[in-house]
């Protein structure tokens, strides 16, 4: 099969029973894209049920074709129109997405001679910045489905097709499907290709997907030589699922060897011997035996033992999958032998196969392409910006130039936008290329001042402004750098633009004579003034206009809209699709009617923005200072983004009704979790507490280094660390956030505020307001994650202590059985731990120059997680010494929604 599968025989497993209940097929984790489908159409595929959308507003490139008249109706609907790319080397679509989420992405292409010259093409598909495949059609009349399951790092994801000069690159169909984020898993969080997905021993010869499979896996049948057909009558109702929920109707048919005595058997050779591979099998007992009669076999591959005995139970799904990458083989070879009591030989219901797909290369640096998309739609320029600027190398964005480290995301280095008709100013989100050396906006129509912004970009080297309509002067600073060497500027030909330093100190004396001729009356009271200051700054925000309502529906469409910063200068929070009327808010709860917690700020209610689960806090009107941290929040959360820092939806600011929209974390937060809180518990292994630890610090090192400028968190405890689907961690509450100061300081003099147990000594004496009072912080949260005690532990009825205090106290005892967390029953790398720890007590030093800056420790912390990992892939298999640890059962049964 496929010139790859030359023998097949299969082989079975049983599992622990599971909660019978199947998932709701209400397509809510279904994209439906018909590419080239007339925008503002879609249907209701009458096969499968599927609602299709047009791909337009995923995409700004292509044509839209139609397959061939005689080979209209042939095929599914979505296949009946494709989206065509004769211009451009790469296009790309760009669909939004839950970071963090699993989803099965396909992509289908039926040529059907749509272009009349009945030559299929030959062409590159990649994912982001990643080759996902080559698509290749075996002839003109067949489809080609290319299939992977992905966990998008982002909140979108790029669907690019990549012109390698064989054709013209087109596509029919996109579509994603969200999968149980705890499938699929791969040991090193790596993507997996589709090689095969079989249903053994069809007896009808077709395809099953939706609705059959809640999850729209594609089944195509198969069925061995020298085997017999098992089947049943087996309704969804009466199959015992778990969490891969593989069709009843494919797990009502089975394969069995014609010959009782012999083994079931398959193999595979790899196109590439350097492939890798993960397996599923799935088995159900198909047949009511017997009180005498009994199923057992034993499973090896390439002639080692690989799990046994398997014992299908009845109307029972159960899977067996590989936790480690098959690879090395030059052929994987699989039998199914029956066991010596077993009366009855080897059974198998279906099998998947996948390429493990290492989609290492990072894209680019979220805030840079933030910036530059942004300054794409500032001008109106570069339809060939399509896809991530900096990656793949090859198709980088053109005029960007992008450096590249290995160990961090590429960053846009250079920009060159001469001769491209820009008007307008010089937009502002170029400010946000924090490591730009080049620049060249010469040879335009800009217009306005040249803006201050340019001078805070500390890597500038070269500045172009020739030959446009600039007015006023040049900034001191750049003229000071230029006079130094550090800077060549070029500014000329701009006829009303002064760039010498005699008329800028000519102005600056202007500004000054002027702001001393000045006199302000005092006209109003104190209280009058603050009340003035108040409604000025709630107009800035909001512009106090009430968004018209949006009808009788209870649903609304999510936002995604990128904000442009705050400026130094102003406060206002201008992005009005953002803003959300209280009636929105109301819709989004159903009337505030689930509550997901209680805080100092208000309440926190559990809401939907379409299909997307959303948080919604409302401020309370007796809350202390909720107004200032309410704006304090909505500004910072506008200008920063990173996965490991909660997202702001939208917000609501109508009169005493202030409220903040944000992702929901339906795993809560890691206090809970630790403490056993949680409503849905999960007990965290000293990898999920590495994992969890790494990503907050990287929230952290976000906040301190990556932003401009840098922000201090200031409540940084173990509740406001929240998580995700997959018990990703995100840092949340920025209501105490500051900004660094921006003038070379390093600490800043501030009314303390914070959580008594992680409030740094330091900051509490002196009030002086340093990055290292959130590296405190971090600390007490890292050692309650090793230890899973409270920031204060209580010793007795009437004696408490800090944690760093008593962990410091059990270090000098030398026993690291003693500090970690006891549950974890010492299943976890010794050396790993007492790094850990060592990096805890180092954070909460009480002198802050002795703690370390938060990339230090996302270092030191990978290097834990890294040493766990180790142990893990490495030191199995301690009780089994006949067995290969390549196979697990599914253990984790529990209640599917239907």
């Amino acid at each position: 099969m496929m010139g790859m599968l030359l023998h097949f025989l299969f082989v079975l497993l049983g599992v622990l029973t599971i909660v019978v209940l199947v998932q709701a097929q209400d397509q809510s984790g279904f994209i439906s894209i018909d590419c080239g489908l007339p925008e503002n159409s879609s249907y209701t595929e009458k096969n499968t049920g599927i609602y299709y959308i047009s791909d337009a507003k995923f995409i700004d490139s292509g044509v839209s074709k139609s397959i061939s008249p005689a080979l209209q109706g042939t095929h599914q609907q979505q296949l009946a129109y494709v989206r065509s790319f004769p211009s451009g080397v790469r296009n790309c679509y760009r669909i939004n997405v839950t970071s963090g989420t699993k989803y099965l992405i396909r992509g289908s292409f039926y040529y059907g001679n749509y272009d009349d010259l009945n030559q299929v093409p030959e062409f590159s598909l990649h994912l982001g910045a990643n080759l996902w495949d080559t698509v290749t059609f075996p002839n003109a009349s067949l489809s080609s489905i290319r299939e992977i399951i992905y966990s998008p790092p982002l909140d979108y994801i790029h669907v690019c097709l990549v012109n390698t000069g064989n054709g013209t690159p087109f596509i029919s169909a996109i579509e994603l499907r969200t999968l149980k984020n705890d499938t699929y898993d791969t040991n090193s969080a790596a993507s997996l290709e589709r090689f095969l997905r079989l249903n053994l021993g069809s007896i009808t010869d077709l395809e099953y997907r939706y609705k059959d499979d809640v999850y729209d896996r594609m089944w195509a049948p198969f069925t061995f030589q020298k085997t017999t057909l098992l089947s049943t009558s087996l309704s969804p109702k009466e199959l015992s699922q778990n969490d891969y929920e593989t069709p009843a109707v494919v797990m009502s048919t089975a394969i069995t060897p014609d010959n009782a005595s012999a083994p079931l058997k398959f193999y595979w050779d790899p196109n590439n011997v350097n492939d890798q591979y993960y397996i599923y099998m799935h088995f159900n007992e198909v047949e009511k035996l017997a009180a005498n009669e009994t199923r057992a076999f034993n499973i090896t591959m390439n002639g080692k033992f690989f799990y046994g005995p398997v014992v299908p139970a009845y109307q029972t799904t159960n899977t067996i999958y590989s936790i480690s990458a098959l690879a090395g083989a030059t052929r994987y070879e699989f039998s199914l032998f029956q066991t010596e009591t077993s009366t009855l030989p080897p059974i198998i219901n279906a099998l998947e196969i996948y390429i493990v797909k290492d989609f290492s290369q990072s894209e680019t640096e979220q805030d840079d392409v933030d910036a530059i998309t942004n300054i794409k739609n500032t001008y109106g320029v570069a339809s060939n910006w399509q896809g991530d600027p900096c990656t793949p190398v090859g198709y980088m964005w053109e005029g960007l130039n992008c450096s590249f480290d290995g160990n961090n995301p590429p960053r846009i280095t250079s920009l060159n936008l001469s001769s491209n008709g820009l008007t307008g100013q010089i937009a502002s989100s170029i400010s946000k290329l924090t490591v730009l050396q080049y620049l060249d906006l010469s040879n335009n129509s800009l217009s306005g001042p040249v803006p201050d912004f340019l001078t805070q970009l500390q890597s500038l080297k070269v500045l172009n402004l020739e030959n446009n309509n600039l007015t006023g002067f040049v900034p001191t600073g750049l003229l000071d750098r230029s006079n130094k060497g550090s800077l060549s500027l070029s500014v000329g030909q701009n006829p009303n633009l002064c760039d010498s330093a005699s008329c800028n100190q000519q102005t600056d004396d202007k500004k000054k004579k002027k702001k001393n001729n000045i006199v302000i009356p005092v006209v109003a009271s104190v209280a009058g003034i603050l009340v003035l200051i108040v409604i000025a700054a709630a107009a800035i925000i909001c512009g106090l206009k009430k968004r018209k309502p949006r009808g009788k529906s209870t649903k609304l469409a999510a936002v995604n809209i990128h904000v442009e910063p705050n400026t130094p200068n102003g406060s206002q929070l201008e992005s009005k699709k953002r803003q959300y009327t209280f009636n929105d808010l109301v819709k989004i709860t159903n009337n505030f009617e689930r509550v997901l917690g209680r805080g100092g700020f208000g309440t926190v209610y559990h809401g939907f923005i379409d299909d997307t689960e959303v948080a919604v806090k409302i401020l309370s009107p007796s809350a202390v200072r909720g107004y200032q941290q309410f704006v304090s929040e909505v500004k910072l959360l506008m200008r920063v983004h990173h996965r490991n820092l909660t997202s702001l939806i939208g917000y609501c600011n109508e009169e005493t009704n202030i409220g903040l929209i944000y992702e929901y974390m339906p795993n809560g937060n890691l206090y809970e979790l630790l403490s056993g809180k949680n409503s849905r518990p999960k007990f965290l292994t000293w990898e999920d507490r590495l994992r969890i630890a790494v990503d907050s610090a990287q929230g952290l090192e976000y906040l301190h280094n990556g932003c401009t400028p840098p922000i201090i968190h200031r409540d940084v405890k173990s509740t406001n660390i929240l998580l995700n689907e997959n018990f990703h961690a995100k840092l949340a509450d920025f209501g105490l956030s500051k900004s660094f100061p921006t003038d070379g300081g390093t600490h800043m003099s501030t009314v303390v505020a914070g959580t008594p147990g992680y409030l740094d000594p330091e900051y509490g004496i002196s009030n002086r307001l340093t990055e290292k009072s959130d590296v405190y912080s971090f600390g007490v949260v890292l050692l309650e994650i090793i230890t899973s005690e409270p920031a204060i532990i209580k010793m007795n009825e009437n004696e408490k202590t800090h944690i760093s205090l008593w962990v410091s106290s059990m270090v000098s005892k030398g026993d690291i059985k003693h500090i970690v967390d006891s549950r974890l029953q010492e299943d976890f790398d010794t050396s790993s731990a007492w790094k850990a720890v060592e990096i805890g007590i180092a954070c909460v030093s009480t002198n802050p120059a002795k703690r370390p800056n938060m990339s230090d420790v996302v270092t030191e912390l990978k290097d834990c997680l890294a040493t766990e990992l180790g142990r893990r892939n490495t030191g199995r298999d301690t009780e089994n010494k006949d067995s290969i640890d390549l196979v697990t059962m599914t253990t984790e049964l529990g209640p599917l929604a239907r």
